[in-house]
């Protein structure tokens, strides 16, 4: 995610008219998945790490779904069919952690529920790359990660270099392995960086949201993660397009907030409060996805 241009730059004015009406109907397609989502408040279960637990549930809170940490393996075989999406993080993964992991994305695939996973530092060590690899072939609908993760799933080898969740690649660097990725599980990836990219194996588009700022706050791209779970659950049928609205609407939220914030500390409440109170006016003007 990227700090953006203003909408009113005159290269604005000069981009080819299809190029512009194809921006603005992803601007209102946005929009209105934003809207829905508020009505319908899908309940998200969460199976994340300790550090991001807070973060993803006041995100999921403010943008109006509602978040359910249950992570005990013990819950899910009665509580995962309830829920409208999932989304599995492997933070701070741990050996005891791994089958409710498992057995949730099980549940959610018997059941028909959509759920995203995200590889966090996926490529650090063999046990993690391995789990990774595991729940990758219980074909996620999404997969979020920065260019490292994505690029350590596609390769399915560890990075010896890695500096563990922090990416060491551009999100450009992985959008080929992000296609890849996806026609593996017959799903959709996305690839967080200056400009997250998204992708089904065979189309791409780049949301150009957001701020340098959000690298300094921890489990912003966990809790983005989770808000991508809210947007499938949905709107299960345009699960590519529910995906980058929720990218593109974080990054709006944290451009928004950026204006008032001082440091990472007030930019982490004013990216709440701003997602919480985002209007169709400022949707239709900042959202800025296209299609590559």
């Amino acid at each position: 995610m990227d700090d953006p241009q203003e909408n009113e730059n005159p290269q604005e004015l000069q981009r080819p008219g299809d190029e512009v009406e194809v921006e603005s109907e992803w601007r209102k397609q946005a929009w209105t998945q934003l809207e829905k989502l508020r009505q319908k408040s899908p309940l998200v279960q969460c199976i994340t790490n300790f550090v991001s637990m807070d973060l993803m549930a006041n995100v999921l809170l403010s943008a109006g779904a509602s978040p359910a940490m249950v992570y005990s393996v013990d819950e899910i075989p009665e509580f995962t069919p309830k829920v409208d999406a999932l989304c599995v993080n492997l933070g701070t993964l741990t050996p005891d952690w791994l089958p409710s992991m498992k057995l949730a994305a099980e549940t959610a695939n018997k059941e028909g529920k959509p759920w995203v996973l995200d590889p966090v530092a996926a490529g650090c060590s063999s046990f993690r790359l391995k789990a990774c690899i595991e729940l990758l072939g219980m074909k996620p609908t999404v997969v979020r990660g920065n260019g490292s993760e994505i690029l350590a799933l596609f390769k399915g080898s560890v990075d010896h270099t890695s500096k563990g969740a922090d990416s060491r690649h551009d999100s450009a660097d992985a959008v080929e392995a992000a296609k890849a990725v996806a026609l593996l599980t017959g799903g959709v990836v996305a690839v967080s960086g200056a400009v997250d990219y998204i992708t089904d194996g065979q189309r791409v588009v780049g949301v150009h949201n957001g701020v340098p700022m959000l690298q300094k706050i921890t489990a912003t791209g966990c809790s983005v993660t989770a808000l991508i779970a809210a947007f499938i659950a949905i709107d299960p049928v345009h699960v590519f397009e529910a995906t980058a609205s929720a990218l593109s609407l974080f990054g709006v939220a944290s451009e928004l907030g950026m204006k008032v914030a001082k440091g990472p500390g007030s930019l982490r409440m004013h990216l709440i409060d701003l997602l919480h109170g985002l209007d169709q006016g400022t949707v239709l003007d900042k959202v800025r996805i296209t299609e590559l």
